[in-house]
């Protein structure tokens, strides 16, 4: 679920938090680098949760409505679409799914209901959700294309959930994104024969990312000096002590991908780079970051500096 990207960002975020740091503990700093990795799984698993609460708050919503004095027609009566949607149904029903959020003891829905209720209010006023409830006979396909658009159209957009989660746990801010991406694709593909497969995948794609965020991190505190002697001289115009911390700290990012991870190609490097410094940095950053690294590589090369192996890694 993890992309080489978000690895970088949390290590950009975890090299800042070093230096701003008093007391500065390279173990304590590594440890806090993979619980911050570890959180998009919480969150991932959390999202998957929110849908099963929906429909389970959503049930007993239809249960009072039925013992109404004066309940009309369709809520005496009411569809049971949502309710037995078989996505859902295969998402609260699986095992993997049931001990994850045991184990990470997620209840926050328990908790915090009155947001299921802002969600469930907003879709009873979508017309895609009236005719789904109108359906005799939802088909799986009908039931995967509701929980998508459910989840792209109505809780992904939605502030107040942001803002929740943001509020709960800081980390959490830049998983969104790749989590909603991550849950929508499983969406797409998960079926009663793979549910025990794709619906909880794994938080990185193998071994080697996870060493990757390690040696990333100790490669730039480590090398720290080394790498800032590198990126002076190459910028005339600028003292060291002007460029922006955060640039300073994606330049050593980079730099230390030249040097120390033969594997990884150079324009792979400035490229994710580049996108990073757009994202989080300011706006001039991303110009400023591509012409130190270009001429980096130039100078690394010419030196036979540039630690690369296979062809086109250069």
């Amino acid at each position: 679920m993890l992309t080489r990207r978000h690895i970088r960002v949390k290590v950009v975020q975890s090299v800042y938090a070093f230096n701003q740091s008093d007391y500065q503990d390279l173990d304590k700093q590594e440890k806090f680098l993979l619980y911050s990795l570890d959180q998009m799984m919480d969150l991932y698993l959390l999202m998957l949760q929110l849908l099963v609460s929906l429909r389970d708050q959503e049930e007993q919503y239809l249960l009072k409505a039925q013992k109404k004095h004066l309940a009309t027609k369709e809520e005496k009566d009411p569809s049971q679409a949502f309710i037995n949607n078989k996505i859902l149904t295969l998402i609260s029903t699986n095992p993997i799914f049931q001990e994850a959020i045991k184990n990470k003891k997620l209840t926050y829905w328990e908790q915090d209901d009155e947001y299921l209720s802002i969600i469930l209010s907003e879709l009873r006023q979508k017309d895609w959700y009236k005719e789904y409830l109108s359906l005799e006979a939802a088909t799986l396909k009908d039931d995967r294309d509701f929980i998508s658009r459910l989840y792209k159209d109505v809780i992904a957009p939605n502030d107040k959930i942001y803002d929740y989660l943001e509020d709960k746990r800081l980390t959490w801010v830049d998983d969104i994104p790749i989590v909603n991406t991550a849950l929508v694709k499983m969406f797409g593909k998960l079926s009663e024969k793979n549910a025990s497969q794709v619906l909880v995948p794994s938080l990185y794609k193998n071994s080697e990312d996870r060493d990757f965020a390690i040696q990333l991190l100790r490669k730039v505190i480590l090398h720290d000096e080394k790498l800032s002697q590198e990126v002076e001289g190459k910028t005339p115009n600028w003292d060291k002590e002007r460029i922006a911390e955060l640039d300073m700290i994606i330049l050593k990012l980079g730099i230390a991908e030249f040097l120390h991870f033969p594997s990884i190609p150079v324009r792979a490097t400035i490229n994710e780079y580049l996108e990073i410094s757009k994202e989080y940095s300011t706006p001039k950053s991303s110009i400023f970051i591509n012409g130190i690294l270009d001429k980096l590589v130039k100078d690394f090369t010419k030196a036979d500096k540039l630690n690369k192996i296979g062809r086109g890694l250069r």
